[in-house]
């Protein structure tokens, strides 16, 4: 009886134990997850990709695997391989096996997802479609790395085939079993080719051809005996591109010709049409031809590849906007009941980054991968609403009419009634502009803002911060980015706070075609174009930039530096205002950094150089790697730090501070890493650091007097932080304007190093309205967390012993390395692949910054630095407050009447 009792007591016990858990782990900030903040997942542009039952397998340029959904398009598993060319995938093969037959282990077979990545070594891996687990993997270095870059691959009956063409010479090919890695033959096969020529060759399985003269000749790499394969011309092919035809073997296109090198099959059928693919149906092969209309669809059409009569079952035109750019059939899955019709379903992938899925003439669902590239970001500010901006109106009437601001007033309120009296019948008034929308109106906080997101592939898209919703997408398929990895541009020339003046932005890139500037103006909100839209230049870009003073309309104009140092400004009407500007180039190449003066005289503007440095050392082997400046709309609160004995250390604030980083070889320390705080004003260096043993990547933040830059140390092999701060001294040169025309002076430096226990891919710095606000660092780890960094864990001026002085400070002691606390990751368990930057932006509340991170994942939220200390908390009790407030009201107005009669009642006494 008693061993029972204890049996009950402990099974009871270990059930309340067991709740207390679940109930602990289902609250912790459960009710936070997803409301200030959201997250939107991308594989990137796809440039393979196969149907794979309810799944497609898809492999991207950004090194990814992944496994979409045929019916949503969402990401069932993903899997990112090593950066760069180490994960590059260059071959992707589904292999379906027979699922009636049982393996060793006694499970049915399943397909086999195989990809080949990387080039030395290259790395072949097959993975479990379901899952996305390895199933097994193995390496191959070639045996010639110099023309390791040409490798191709292709597999059949089990056999993965390693192709390598020496250009001019020979090819070589070599067989593997593709689940073990050992070779099918002991020796390479060398297969004599003295007529490939790079460039005008391709790799159509099983045989690689090639367009010589007007020939086009082919060797079946499969066969025992190398026997050349010709198909002749009446003219001469060998400057037309080579395509391959998907979906069969050993079909090439040439121009719009498709031809077949196997002997057996037709030779020639008319592809008068831009994209084609080829699908078997009844055993029958169907060429599959797609072409874009005038009226943005698209025309897909299919003929018998052998007879060319069309196949009248598979002829559609669908809505295709010219958002999604120029198509490509990546893959195609037909099913067919009995004597029905044929439904297909197509994978479309364009030359944006745009993934489409199109099912019997319809577009089923879309993913926008561009945004996986994005190259530039900014917030905008919502418009005021209809009322608000009546209001504004009214305010800047300033010629004291005050009739017409009676009228003025009088119509507006008759608008607002009427919009009223629609609004309750259920009838919209109508707006003509998208930016009228009330999802699309200033809050009162000023958090809900526009993001435009600029991708590397000339897409731009207007989205929402608050809901993640693209509200207008642009695609501009002449842009492209700048030489030297420098990408496209976006400046904001006009915010939406001047009423009634609409927003404005510029995109500014190189034209693909000439290589000269191009430049696209629109609205930021509505999406819609400004001024004709897109500007072609005559001339090449070298520098751009924006004007700091305005005319009448509050438009910024755009300065622009040509190759022959000539300057133009956009729009020309503005060209006086750039008068007095100071402008600097750099050479990222040479190490240099050049300086010019503007001037305006006689109505034009001249560069005039003023002075150049030279970074690169000695045979200008230090090369630039990269440049930090400080943020536009930054607002310094305070000029000085507060000492124990109650002076003041002046802040060394330089708005011409330009941060320079330069990396190069070294004979005795491998690597060396250079600092220079340049002030490209007067071209004068006013600090310099030197890392010996370290590389990037290199990340830097420059904000107010401080800058903090991450790299790698390889002496210790770790990641470490290096901050710096600035100092005028006890004593300010000048309180009210910062010349760098002056004397120089130095400033007082203070630096520490932190060690960081991760790889940092990214650093910025918290922005406010005021900057009031303490400032923290955000950190993007290799990991996919973004750590809040305060600044009082970075501060330079961390003692190793902590005297009553730095006590009195507020500051800390120094400990070598930084703590990364999970309550410190603002986006807790969202990890955000493979970053490439971090944005930031003010709110209209002090207290808050709105912080959008991006790269193959784009992530957005708000953060508090300093707490919300200028916003009441969720859980405020408002009923509380509300009966206080009003009991103590009452209370006051009773002790005025008791008080007032007890007065009167002493009177007559």
């Amino acid at each position: 009886m008693h061993l029972k009792s204890f049996s009950l007591k402990n099974s009871v016990l270990s059930v309340a134990i067991f709740l207390c858990f679940v109930r602990q782990s289902h609250e912790l900030y459960e009710d936070q997850i997803g409301k200030f903040d959201w997250k939107q997942d991308f594989v990137g542009k796809v440039k393979n990709a196969f149907f794979d039952g309810d799944r497609i397998i898809v492999a991207t340029e950004q090194n990814v695997l992944a496994a979409l959904s045929v019916r949503t398009g969402s990401i069932q598993w993903r899997k990112v391989l090593e950066k760069d060319t180490r994960g590059s995938i260059q071959y992707l093969h589904v292999v379906q096996t027979n699922k009636n037959e049982l393996t060793r282990s006694g499970e049915y077979s399943d397909y086999d997802v195989i990809t080949v990545s990387g080039i030395n070594p290259a790395m072949v891996r097959g993975w479990n479609p379901s899952t996305g687990n390895i199933n097994w993997e193995w390496s191959l270095t070639p045996n010639t790395p110099v023309n390791g870059e040409n490798s191709l691959w292709f597999y059949q009956d089990s056999i993965l085939y390693h192709v390598v063409p020496v250009y001019g010479s020979h090819i070589e090919i070599t067989g593997y079993y593709a689940s073990s890695g050992q070779h099918v033959k002991s020796t390479t096969t060398r297969i004599s080719a003295p007529w490939i020529v790079q460039g005008k060759c391709i790799m159509a399985v099983p045989y690689f051809a090639c367009a010589i003269g007007s020939q086009l000749v082919g060797v079946n790499l499969l066969a025992e005996s190398s026997v050349l394969v010709a198909r002749d011309f009446d003219r001469d092919v060998s400057g037309s591109p080579l395509k391959l035809l998907k979906g069969v073997d050993a079909t090439v296109i040439i121009g719009n010709e498709a031809y077949t090198l196997q002997a057996d099959k037709v030779v020639l059928k008319s592809t008068t049409d831009a994209f084609n693919f080829n699908l078997k149906i009844s055993n029958e092969n169907i060429l599959l031809s797609g072409a874009l209309q005038d009226d943005k669809s698209i025309r897909m059409q299919s003929t018998y590849l052998d007879s060319g009569k069309a196949y009248n079952d598979l002829y559609m035109v669908a809505n295709f906007p010219e958002t999604f750019g120029l198509p490509e059939i990546l893959d195609v899955q037909c099913k067919s009941k009995g004597s029905g019709p044929v439904a297909c379903r197509m994978l479309l992938s364009s030359d944006n980054a745009a993934l489409i899925l199109m099912q019997q003439g319809k577009t089923k669902w879309v993913r926008e991968e561009a945004l996986a590239n994005i190259v530039a970001i900014e917030m905008i500010d919502l418009p005021l609403a209809d009322f608000e901006g009546s209001i504004e109106s009214e305010l800047q009437n300033k010629d004291g009419d005050i009739f017409g601001t009676l009228l003025r007033r009088i119509s507006n309120q008759i608008l607002q009634i009427r919009n009223l009296i629609l609004t309750v019948v259920g009838l919209d008034a109508h707006r003509p502009d998208l930016a009228t929308d009330v999802d699309l109106t200033r809050d009162a906080f000023g958090l809900h803002k526009m993001i435009v997101a600029v991708t590397e592939y000339g897409k731009i898209f207007g989205i929402d911060n608050m809901s993640g919703k693209y509200h207008w997408i642009k695609h501009l398929p002449n842009f492209s980015g700048f030489n030297e990895h420098q990408s496209l541009k976006i400046f904001v020339q006009r915010t939406s706070r001047h009423f009634p003046h609409p927003p404005m932005c510029s995109v500014i890139g190189k034209n693909k075609n000439n290589g000269n500037g191009i430049l696209y103006q629109f609205n930021p909100i509505s999406g819609q174009s400004i001024n004709g839209g897109i500007t072609t230049l005559d001339y090449k870009i070298q520098q751009v930039s924006l004007l700091h003073d305005t005319e009448s309309d509050f438009l910024k104009a755009i300065l622009i530096l040509d190759q022959q140092n000539q300057v133009h400004v956009i729009p020309k009407e503005s060209a006086n205002l750039a008068h007095k500007m100071y402008l600097y180039t750099a050479d990222k190449t040479k190490g240099t950094l050049s300086g010019f003066f503007i001037n305006y005289a006689n109505k034009q503007l001249d560069a005039i150089p003023i002075w150049e440095i030279n970074l690169g050392g000695a045979g200008n082997i230090q090369k630039i790697t990269n440049i930090a400046m400080k943020s536009s709309i930054e607002h310094v609160h305070s000029q000085g730090r507060v000492l124990n004995d109650r002076s003041v250390l002046y802040k060394y604030i330089n708005p011409n501070l330009v941060a320079v980083a330069t990396q190069g070889p070294d004979s005795i320390h491998k690597y060396v890493l250079n600092i220079h705080l340049v002030d490209v004003v007067s071209g004068a260096v006013v600090q310099s650091l030197t890392h010996r043993r370290a590389k990037g990547p290199i990340h830097m933040v420059h904000s107010e007097n401080w800058l903090v830059y991450s790299y790698y140390n390889d002496k210790v092999r770790r990641t470490e932080i290096t901050s710096v701060e600035l100092y005028e001294g006890k004593t300010q040169a000048n309180s009210t304007i910062w010349s760098s025309l002056d004397a120089p002076q130095m400033p007082m430096v203070e630096k520490q190093s932190y060690i960081v226990p991760a790889s940092v891919v990214s650093l910025k710095e918290t922005i406010t309205e005021k900057g009031i606000t303490n400032k923290h660092v955000l950190i993007a780890l290799s990991n996919g967390g973004i750590i809040e960094m305060p600044w009082v864990l970075l501060d330079p001026r961390r003692p190793i012993l902590l005297p009553n002085q730095g006590r009195e400070e507020g500051v800390i002691p120094y400990i070598p390395e930084l703590p990364l606390p999970s309550e410190n990751v603002i986006n807790y368990n969202q990890s955000v692949t493979a970053v490439k930057g971090i944005y930031t932006a003010p709110s209209g509340l002090e207290s808050t910054c709105l912080v959008v991170v991006y790269g193959l994942d784009f992530f957005v939220t708000r953060i508090a630095p300093s707490k919300s200390f200028d916003l009441l908390k969720e859980d405020f009790d408002y009923i509380l407050i509300t009966v206080v407030l009003a009991a103590l009201t009452i209370s006051s107005c009773v002790a005025k009447h008791l008080s007032s009669r007890k007065t009167i009642k002493q009177a007559w006494k």
